[in-house]
């Protein structure tokens, strides 16, 4: 059985502070190389991902990796001791991508002849890839069977007489590879198993990974409710590995901000009891770039050596219970968030940019219902939030309020350290924010009313004190009033500035 990671670095541009190596504010093109080349031989983490989804991807990374860094890849086999994973578009979402799938999926073996070459033997550098948006089981039977007769098996196509494609191109390795479901929406966390025991019944892997996804659902549905769906997903896995035999390995996508997973140098260890059963946690760009580098190197090696305990395994009683708990929660928190729509992307315009990201919309909540709300990604969304002094972890607390005592008992067995993560989020509440953005016109008497009970909750319920409680969250405070001031003088380039220093003192952009 092959190794399997413990820490994935991933491109997400959460950071605040730009690595002296980069060559600009914007990491792209050959400083993602430097960067994966960073994060195995530097930080220590077991595997990369390459993302291909959203953005230009240089599938020249094997080779580049290999001729620039040869004597470190000699020494750690890359495809067996540390990993390369594509996250590639999905062609059925992302219809403007379609051919860059198709590309991606081609040059998987080609980095098979450069591995070959550069290590003397057959080794598969690249052998997983990571398909996001993933709803139902043909979604990650396609692209393995896509790989399989499109890629693979071209090798048999007759060109002319006796004369074939591996006549021309050689014989084509690998000629399968694995999918990762990196599943993101209620409905489908809440069927996880369902998707990936269709997966097997198709394809018969000996293993299976799972990437929860922990940001989109978040944004979507609530802090809460993202990590209800996660527990969730994580009990439902390790039922169905049981009945089919075989070892499943769940990731998580966590980022540094409590609303996005809470995952930092700081709090790791809190996040791995909470997430018992994870296999691989993600290790964003804030996570990487704004904490001192041995503080990361230290971290990303506890969490490579800590053994992984088995998750809590829910009752069909306790899904039911978890069920009625996101929906109460998410009925307060959506409507808030649809209401501040407006606000968020008027503030998303001076955020930071980190990547050279392919315009991307978010399409809230999944195009419901009640109409079609557009939100910028996740991260540019809790940046937004954060920096108007409203971080998005306390909206819809008040629901809270409604939960029978069964329920409570529910939410405190599956998020253990919620109070710890509000505590943390509260403290860059400016108390002042929504008096001022309601008299400047940015934010409805409505909304603000609503705010302010999840507010009253969070202290007088919950025992968790809003506002800051120290230098660094007062100044955050301050900041944030001067952000929007600037915003209703149309003062932009005043307003970028704020923006970046509260995301230096937070430690992440959103």
């Amino acid at each position: 059985m092959r190794k399997i990671p413990r820490t994935m670095s991933t491109q997400h541009p959460d950071n605040a502070l730009v690595p002296d190596w980069a060559k600009g504010e914007v990491i792209e093109g050959e400083s993602e190389v430097i960067e994966a080349y960073y994060s195995f031989s530097t930080l220590g983490v077991n595997e990369v991902m390459w993302d291909a989804e959203g953005k230009d991807v240089d599938t020249h990374v094997v080779r580049k990796l290999f001729s620039e860094f040869g004597e470190y890849f000699k020494s750690n086999l890359l495809g067996e001791d540390i990993f390369l994973t594509y996250r590639i578009p999905n062609p059925k979402i992302e219809g403007a991508e379609r051919k860059v799938f198709a590309e991606t999926m081609e040059s998987i073996p080609v980095t098979f002849d450069v591995a070959e070459k550069f290590y003397g033997r057959k080794i598969v550098p690249v052998f997983e890839v990571i398909l996001p948006f993933t709803t139902e089981d043909l979604d990650i039977i396609s692209v393995a069977k896509y790989y399989e007769k499109a890629v693979a098996m071209e090798e048999d196509i007759q060109l002319y007489d006796n004369v074939n494609v591996r006549d021309l191109v050689g014989e084509i390795f690998p000629k399968r590879i694995e999918v990762i479901p990196l599943i993101e929406d209620k409905n489908s966390l809440l069927k996880t198993s369902k998707i990936v025991e269709g997966y097997y019944n198709a394809i018969k892997p000996s293993y299976m990974r799972v990437f929860i996804a922990r940001s989109d659902p978040a944004m979507n549905y609530g802090m809460l409710t993202a990590v209800l769906l996660a527990k969730h997903a994580l009990s439902s896995i390790a039922k169905l590995s049981s009945k089919l035999g075989i070892p499943i390995y769940p990731i998580i996508g966590v980022g540094s901000l409590p609303f996005r997973g809470h995952l930092n140098p700081e709090n790791y260890q809190r996040v791995m009891e909470e997430y018992e059963g994870v296999y691989t946690f993600t290790i964003q760009s804030a996570f990487k770039y704004d904490y001192d580098e041995n503080q990361v190197k230290g971290a990303i090696s506890h969490i490579n050596r800590e053994q992984v305990k088995d998750p809590k395994i829910l009752s069909v009683e306790e899904e039911k219970i978890v069920e009625s708990i996101i929906n109460k929660y998410t009925a307060r928190y959506q409507p808030v968030i649809e209401e501040m729509a407006d606000l968020i992307n008027l503030v998303a315009i001076y955020m930071p940019k980190r990547r050279a990201r392919k315009l991307h919309i978010s399409l809230f909540g999944y195009a419901r219902s009640t109409g079609k709300v557009i939100l910028p990604r996740a991260i540019t969304f809790v940046g937004s939030l954060y920096s108007v002094g409203i971080p998005p972890e306390i909206i819809g607390l008040s629901s809270l309020g409604e939960l029978k005592e069964e329920e409570w008992e529910v939410l405190e067995d599956n998020y253990k350290f919620l109070k710890n993560d509000l505590q943390r989020a509260s403290e860059f509440v400016n108390p002042e924010s929504l008096s001022t953005l309601s008299s400047y016109g940015l934010l409805s008497e409505e909304t603000s009313k609503k705010i302010r009970e999840d507010m009253l909750f969070l202290e007088s319920t919950m025992g968790v004190k809003v506002g800051p409680r120290g230098y660094e969250s007062k100044k955050h405070a301050l900041l944030s009033q001067l952000l929007t001031l600037s915003l209703k003088e149309r003062r932009y380039d005043e307003a970028r500035q704020y923006i970046r220093e509260m995301a230096m003192i937070r430690k992440s952009i959103g």
